[in-house]
């Protein structure tokens, strides 16, 4: 006879299901997000738009990707008080390896 409600889990299965959410929960929270981070409010209102955060051994090949599309590039250091308070090591690690790359249309008047 089959379940005549499929999706419900049973006791057992909540309780093997249980450690690999927590393990799931704690490696997303050992990751840097993007939520976590903040542009920089200068470059925003300067007409920059924030793209993402790179590796900074690899953000060359992005800047120059970016050129060729005809846009103005830059790559910041992640500064401090872009990032949230959540994670000191995050913080060290982002500061020393990662940067911020800002793109702006070329053709963009200034205002």
């Amino acid at each position: 006879m089959s379940d005549p409600n499929p999706d419900r889990t049973t006791g057992k299965q909540q309780d093997a299901i249980k450690p690999l959410s927590m393990l799931v929960e704690r490696e997303a929270r050992r990751m840097l997000s993007e939520a976590q981070l903040e542009p920089d409010p200068e470059r925003i209102a300067a007409g920059w738009e924030r793209r993402f955060i790179t590796d900074a051994a690899r953000s060359k090949e992005m800047l120059e990707l970016y050129r060729e599309l005809g846009y103005e590039v830059c790559a910041d250091p992640v500064r401090p008080e872009e990032l949230l308070d959540d994670c000191q090591g995050c913080a060290v690690v982002a500061e020393s390896q990662f940067v911020t790359i800002y793109t702006r249309d070329k053709r963009r008047k200034e205002p």
